[in-house]
């Protein structure tokens, strides 16, 4: 049975001459997993409201042609039957909590469907239990981390058992063990108890896999939907970033090379194996990075943190006796599990916060001294959420702004900044009603337009597509390149390898390790999915780029089946 049908479907939010939605036809069985990714700004975030019954009834609009939910016209459903049928969680949690504690959060939405105390009681134990949210459970929603709010709102639409979860990149937010509970736990919904499930991602080397179906979403049409290891092949043939790592390597291989499109790394692995390249290998030389440096030894040191400690009021410690050089002509990946400590310490080193004890020397001057505009000359802060910088009109009144507050010239750095990352179409119209993805680029280049030497981003791939992120790392590759200094906090792997050149990991407020890119090649949890392909075959392969250096190379020598 078709949970959704849709014929002819365009739909257009109010005030906007561009359909979000143009000409839709498209199918969702009973019990499927659809994945649906494209660029950001594509549609695919309204194609989930559509589905949720928000468009047009919520953010109004215009719509035409049909929609079926269970057979049924969407108009033809009471609301409360609607929203007991399929659950949303949204792209931000932050808009998605009301409640103050986390277990009065998960009992909100039971309360709303008038279940009895018991039953509530039951089902919020359960999403806690399966969510590792109960040493949460009467914690205060706001104090809580990004991570952490990703995950209570997945737990208070779960507890709700919709039959149809729609889920707009749940997991942008968690470090990757976090994520990997979160889709272990959506495919026992869709696998073992029948849930239909409709995930928006841009991170697909998380959830590629689980899908029966990949949709590619473009300018509000669906350019592509077919079976993910169809549609990587397809993708690769016409150019298109939406691909993650395993299945992008393979399916870049010559013609005729005898290999199928693996979808995990398990099936990659296997694959390599039965073509004949198994260990030893020799070691794969480390190919060129898409950006040049300087030197270590010639690296002047444009930020010094020496023991930092850092208690949030009647909370634990955060940051525990941390110290940091953050070099000049560097990019820095900092990752870590949810509430390691990785936003507070940037948090300190902008110097929003100030340490409990410790020092923070910004180019030789203790930070301590300078005057927030002083602050803001050298360094440039991005935090996770993007609605914290749109307070203007425009997306380009909100740069202006920025420059404005610095008194600063703008000499053409507005009209370059916007082009570069795709933002001169929605120049004029208001950073609120822009997509997440788009909300983010308009915060970002906020804080570049003043050209920092120094710049601190929490998070800042969140929202963008794999086009969008090469486009970013380009970027600041070029702000390394002319001696800049970048320091990012991500839970993107993909991006650290590609773009870092040094990697912090934090654990509990403190850094447990800290060395080259190369490292990560020798992690557990936090191998990128090309390391993990060739573990045990060939060291120092992270990218896709390197692993198709190394066969170019002649560093594998395997045979090809028949």
């Amino acid at each position: 049975m078709a949970v959704f049908k849709i014929e002819d479907l365009t739909y257009y939010y109010p005030d906007r001459s561009k359909p979000s939605l143009e000409r839709l036809n498209m199918r969702v069985s009973e019990g499927e997993f659809i994945l649906v990714t494209g660029a950001s700004g594509s549609g695919k975030s309204t194609l989930a409201r559509l589905f949720a019954g928000l468009v047009p009834e919520f953010y109004g609009g215009s719509i035409e042609g049909k929609f079926w939910l269970e057979g049924v016209a969407l108009e033809g459903w009471k609301r409360s039957a609607r929203h007991g049928a399929v659950g949303i969680v949204f792209q931000d949690p932050e808009r998605q909590l009301v409640m103050s504690s986390v277990e009065r959060e998960i009992a909100f939405g039971l309360e709303n469907l008038g279940l009895p105390r018991h039953e509530m009681i039951r089902r919020a134990a359960e999403v806690m239990t399966f969510l590792n949210l109960l040493p949460l459970r009467d914690q205060f929603t706001a104090t809580l981390s990004g991570g952490e709010k990703q995950k209570l709102a997945l737990a208070s639409v779960i507890a709700m058992h919709p039959r149809i979860l729609i889920l707009d990149e749940p997991t942008s937010q968690l470090d990757p063990i976090a994520a990997a509970e979160i889709f272990n736990l959506v495919e026992t919904l869709n696998r073992e108890m029948g849930y239909t499930i409709i995930l928006i991602e841009q991170r697909l080397e998380r959830c590629f896999h689980l899908a029966d179906r990949l949709i590619i979403m473009e300018q509000g049409k669906i350019i592509c939907d077919a079976p993910p290891g169809e549609a990587a092949c397809w993708q690769v043939q016409t150019g298109l970033p939406f691909i993650p790592p395993v299945a992008r390597f393979f399916a870049s291989l010559p013609p005729g090379s005898g290999l199928d499109i693996p979808l995990t790394v398990r099936e990659g692995r296997r694959e390599l194996q039965k073509n004949g390249l198994s260990p030893p290998a020799r070691q794969v030389r480390q190919v060129s990075r898409k950006f040049t440096r300087g030197a270590a030894e010639q690296k002047k040191p444009l930020l010094c943190a020496n023991g930092l400690w850092y208690s949030y009021p009647e909370g634990p410690e955060a940051v525990k006796g941390l110290s940091l050089k953050l070099p000049e002509g560097e990019l820095i990946t900092m990752i870590g599990p949810n509430g390691s400590g990785k936003s507070t310490l940037l948090k300190l080193l902008a110097g929003i916060i100030k340490p409990d004890r410790g020092k923070i020397l910004l180019q030789g001057r203790d930070t301590r001294r300078l005057k927030p505009p002083e602050m803001g000359r050298y360094l440039g802060y991005l935090s996770q959420n993007p609605d914290d910088y749109l307070t203007r009109e425009s997306v380009e009144e909100e740069l202006r702004f920025t420059l404005d507050n610095f008194n600063l010239p703008d000499n053409g750095t507005c009209a370059r900044l916007m082009e570069r990352l795709a933002l001169e179409p929605l120049r004029r119209m208001n950073p609120r009603d822009l997509s997440s993805g788009e909300r983010q680029r308009v915060a970002l280049a906020s804080v570049l337009v003043t050209e920092p030497p120094l710049l601190l981003l929490d998070e800042p791939t969140r929202g963008l597509d794999y086009s969008l992120k090469i486009e970013l790392g380009s970027f600041l590759g070029e702000i390394v390149s002319a001696g800049g200094t970048v320091v990012l906090v991500t839970h993107d792997l993909e991006f650290a390898v590609e773009y870092g050149e040094r990697v912090v990991l934090l654990c509990d407020g403190v850094a447990v390790c800290e060395g080259p890119r190369e490292i990560l090649g020798e992690s557990i949890f936090y191998a990128p999915q090309m390391a993990r392909l060739f573990q045990g075959r060939a060291d120092a392969v992270l990218t896709v780029e390197e692993g198709l250096t190394a066969i170019a190379r002649g560093e594998f020598h395997g045979r090809r089946n028949g």
